[in-house]
C-alpha cells in the first residue's frame, strides 16, 4: 500500500521543465506523423530541432503485416533495419554528445513491443528489440545522468499514415505473389483476404489525433523528471497490456488469440 501511495504521490507532483535555451534535439522520421508534429511543438518552445544534441528522438519507423510464412526474410530484414538497427545506429552516433550534455534518448517502441500479435511478427520482432535495447541503454546511462525513455503508442495508424488503403493493397499483392504455391494452397485465398480486411479495419479505426503521442515525446525531452515508459494507449490497450503481461498466459490467449 505504501508503494502505491508513493507512486501516485510522485506522479501527481511530477512537474517542471528544463530550460530550452541552447538545447538541440534530433528527431528521425519528420516528414509526417508524430515526428513532424513533435518537431513543430519543440521548435515552438525554443528548442533547436535538427541533428543534435540535448536529445535524440528515434521516431522513424515502418511496418508490415501477414503471418510468418507469408513474409520473406527480406521483409523481416527491412523492417528491423528501419525500426531497430536505425534506432541503434542513430543512438550510437550521437550518444557521446548526449552523454556530455547529460541529455535524453527517446525511443519509439509500440503497444505491441511487450506483447505479441498474430500477423505482425516482422514489426513485433523489431519493436521488442527496441524495448530491449532501450532498457540496456537506460541502465548504462544512469551513471552519466542521461535519461532514456520509451514511447509505447497504441493504435495510431490512422494518424500517421504508416498504412493506407493503397499501401495495404500494394503490400498484400506483394505478399501473395511472393508465397510459394504450397503456402498459398495451405492457407487459401479466403484466409489471406480475411487477414487483409482485418488489417485494413485496424488501420482505419485507430486514434486519428497524433497529439497524445507528441505530448508524451515532448515531455520525455523537456521534463525535469521524464518517465521511463510512456504508455499512450486507449483503455482497451491498457487493459489488454495488463492482462497479457501480468495474468497467466492462458487468460490472454483465450481473450485475444483464440482460433
Amino acid at each position: 500500500m505504501l508503494l502505491i501511495t508513493v507512486y501516485f504521490y510522485t506522479a501527481l507532483f511530477r512537474q517542471g521543465y528544463v530550460d530550452a535555451a541552447g538545447k538541440a534535439v534530433l528527431i528521425t522520421g519528420c516528414d509526417t506523423g508524430f515526428g513532424n508534429q513533435l518537431a513543430k511543438a519543440l521548435d515552438g518552445i525554443g528548442y533547436q530541432v535538427y541533428a543534435g544534441l540535448w536529445a535524440v528522438v528515434n521516431n522513424a519507423g515502418t511496418s508490415t503485416f501477414g503471418q510468418v510464412e507469408w513474409n520473406t526474410m527480406e521483409i523481416y530484414k527491412f523492417v528491423s533495419e528501419v525500426n531497430l538497427f536505425g534506432t541503434i545506429r542513430i543512438t550510437k552516433a550521437f550518444l557521446p554528445l548526449i552523454r556530455q550534455a547529460k541529455g535524453r534518448v527517446v525511443n519509439v517502441a509500440s503497444g505491441l513491443a511487450r506483447q505479441s500479435a498474430a500477423g505482425r511478427s516482422p514489426y513485433v520482432v523489431s519493436k521488442y528489440g527496441v524495448e530491449g535495447f532501450s532498457q540496456c541503454l537506460r541502465y548504462e546511462m544512469k551513471k552519466w545522468g542521461v535519461h532514456v525513455s520509451i514511447i509505447e503508442p497504441g493504435n495510431f495508424i490512422a494518424a500517421t499514415n504508416i498504412f493506407t488503403d493503397e499501401s495495404i493493397k500494394r503490400l498484400s499483392t506483394k505478399l501473395w505473389n511472393g508465397m510459394k504455391p504450397e503456402v498459398q494452397e495451405a492457407y487459401g485465398r479466403e484466409e489471406f483476404d480475411k487477414s487483409v480486411r482485418t488489417m485494413r479495419n485496424f488501420a482505419e479505426n485507430g486514434v486519428k489525433d497524433t497529439s497524445p503521442v507528441v505530448n508524451g515525446m515532448k515531455d520525455a525531452v523537456t521534463s525535469k523528471y521524464p518517465k521511463t515508459r510512456y504508455e499512450i494507449k486507449d483503455l482497451y490497450w491498457h487493459i489488454r497490456t495488463f492482462i497479457m503481461l501480468h495474468l497467466p498466459e492462458v487468460v490472454g490467449d483465450k481473450l485475444y488469440h483464440s482460433i
